[in-house]
């Protein structure tokens, strides 16, 4: 199950930089995870300071 991003998201961009399959792009109000591609590692979650990332 892919991880997903939830509304807590500041959008401060650093989940992105940090996904090794560059799977994350910044949404309309938040950065978004596209779950065909994760590969479900957890670096994005680990990496977030606001703890917006969450396993869908």
């Amino acid at each position: 199950m892919a991880y997903i991003i939830s509304d807590e998201c500041i959008s401060c961009g650093t989940c992105e930089g940090e996904c090794p399959v560059s799977c994350i792009s910044a949404g309309d109000s938040k950065y978004v995870i596209d779950p065909d591609a994760c590969i479900e590692c957890g670096t994005c979650a680990a990496s977030c300071p606001v703890e917006a990332i969450k396993k869908g």
